[in-house]
């Protein structure tokens, strides 16, 4: 947002000295000379306008063709119930965010779909990308109500992992904006699930460490000093605050890369992720913010939204941030 400026003042308009008869002038009282400090200050140069900028990150659970449990019984490449995408949009409604990172989207038709279901629906996204990496079926995207300065798809990261290089699955999506304060990068991504693929690496956890270390390291090679820089990285890390993967994306040796943001939602409750199937609850869905940018964080923690249809929609719940951004001068 660019920058405000009140209209120029006429000299008429400017406070002068208070003369008292035929003497000499008398000094200007506090109030004069607090008036045209603030005068001075407005012709020296603009103010930026405050703003708020709100980000979320969301898994829509396999917005795409998958194997999926129907009312019918077991289908096969099977698209998302019409109930599930109608509860989708309706959080999408909810969350009023300007920019949202998705993950698990099926590819770009249906990407355009959603943007087209919802600007039906009155919530417009005039701004989209999606990247391709090495998942066929699962893809990172974003959605934004403003442009993009600038997008990265950086989806040729590489890792060791046992004797071999791998490549990050959904790769990274870098987008940047503009904002009253400057440059904001987002970053989202959407680490490797907790399924086993090889047996020396129960719940694919070195795997994952190993797509979180290429992730922070391409962050950290286009934004070298994260004490200054303003990003956020966000997604579906498939680990929690405590892990391996959460933990390697927030440091580099001495350098502190990242801040987790604490959430909860309307009932002091903190899980993102419900496994039906165990019945089982866990903070999976994470958003870090650079040092540069923890001030700008309102409250200092994001929030996990629990509007309605959240039951309905995904397996996962969003994770909401609002950023206050321009308030300094």
């Amino acid at each position: 947002m660019s920058a405000g400026s009140g209209s120029r003042p006429r000299p008429s308009q400017w406070p002068v000295p208070v003369t008292a008869g035929r003497g000499a002038p008398r000094r200007p009282c506090a109030a004069t000379v607090a008036l045209l400090g603030w005068v001075l200050l407005g012709l020296a140069g603009p103010v930026a306008r405050a703003e708020t900028l709100t980000v979320a990150t969301y898994n829509l659970e396999n917005y795409g063709a998958a194997d999926r449990m129907t009312a019918a019984g077991y289908r096969q490449d099977y698209p998302k119930p019409e109930a599930e995408k109608q509860a989708l949009r309706t959080v999408i409604a909810g969350l009023q965010a300007d920019i949202l990172v998705l993950q698990e989207v099926g590819g770009r038709p249906y990407l355009e779909e959603l943007r087209r279901d919802l600007q039906a629906g009155g919530v417009d996204y005039p701004h989209a990308y999606l990247l391709e990496a090495g998942d066929p079926d699962r893809h990172v995207a974003v959605l934004s109500r403003r442009p993009f300065l600038a997008v990265t798809p950086l989806a040729g990261l590489e890792f060791a992992y046992f004797g071999a290089r791998e490549r990050v699955k959904r790769g990274l999506l870098a987008v940047t904006v503009a904002t009253a304060d400057g440059e904001l990068t987002i970053f989202g991504l959407h680490l490797k699930s907790r399924f086993t693929d090889r047996r020396e690496d129960p719940l694919s956890a070195q795997r994952r460490l190993g797509e979180a270390t290429a992730i922070r390291d391409a962050v950290l090679g286009r934004l070298p000093d994260p004490s200054t820089a303003r990003f956020l990285i966000l997604g579906d890390c498939n680990d929690g605050k405590a892990g391996p993967a959460v933990q390697r994306l927030l440091r580099r040796g001495k350098t502190e890369v990242a801040r987790w943001l604490p959430a909860v939602d309307a009932r002091g409750e903190s899980w993102t992720y419900a496994y039906r199937k165990a019945e089982t609850y866990s903070r999976v869905d994470q958003i870090l913010a650079s040092p540069g940018l923890v001030a700008s964080v309102r409250g200092g923690q994001a929030r996990i939204y629990d509007g309605p249809g959240v039951a309905e929609a995904s397996d996962h719940r969003p994770v909401v941030v609002t950023l206050e951004l321009g308030r300094r001068p």
